[in-house]
């Protein structure tokens, strides 16, 4: 699944996205209130992890332009201020949690799992599709052809960067910022193994192929025999 987090504070930003990601999700970090935005706008998040306090716009006026576009997921306020007032504003403008800084990962884990949990009340169930290849997001689970498929915590999240972006070609250095949350390096080859490996668990003893390599660009998901004509 997929966080947005909106932090300014360097060493917090860093904290949240590294911890995060580690615990097998997606994650996208914005510096300000405007960045934070424009990225929710264009994106598909299952959680917003917003700041109260940001340059350019606060966390409230974040909050508000995300309704005013429709955009109606999960948000879990941050904030230094533990005064009543301030909770009572953030839940009347459509926050959905409000945690006080500082905190314990754990709780901000846990609250986010519930949240996006509860996101997915009364929706489809929160499950990714290519041809006979499903991702259970809520249960964690992949299966193909109804064979379920054991990942490792990178193996779920790269797979699930795959399905978000089916179709779309993939450049190493795109991979290695939302799934290892690092810079490429193109000495290391690690994404390459990753890949590797997973191709091994996902396509092999399937007539249909499913992760592909594009020479010199990437990696792509899709289905070859539905692009068969």
């Amino acid at each position: 699944m997929k966080i947005l987090i909106v932090e300014d504070e360097p060493k917090t930003g860093a904290y949240l996205k590294q911890g995060l990601s580690e615990a097998g999700f997606v994650t996208d970090l914005a510096r300000d209130g405007w960045e934070g935005l424009q990225l929710a706008k264009e994106g598909h998040y299952d959680l917003i992890i917003l700041d109260v306090m940001l340059p350019g716009l606060d966390g409230w006026q974040v909050l508000e332009g995300l309704r005013r576009a429709g955009i109606e997921g999960p948000v879990l306020f941050l904030t230094a201020r533990d005064q009543v007032e301030d909770r009572v504003k953030g839940l009347e403008l459509g926050a959905d949690d409000y945690l006080v800084k500082p905190f314990a990962f754990a709780e901000l884990l846990a609250r986010a799992r519930t949240l996006m949990r509860r996101g997915q009340a009364g929706l489809e169930a929160a499950v990714l599709r290519v041809g006979d290849l499903e991702l259970d997001l809520l249960r964690r689970r992949a299966t193909r052809a109804g064979r379920r498929i054991d990942l490792t915590a990178k193996e779920f999240a790269l797979l699930e960067l795959f399905l978000r972006r089916k179709g779309e070609v993939l450049p190493r250095s795109l991979i290695a910022s939302q799934v290892w949350d690092m810079n490429f390096d193109s000495d290391t080859n690690v994404i390459d193994v990753a890949i590797r490996r997973l191709r091994v668990k996902i396509d092999d003893g399937f007539e249909s192929k499913l992760i592909h390599t594009v020479r010199g660009m990437g990696y792509v998901l899709e289905n070859d025999l539905e692009n068969q004509t």
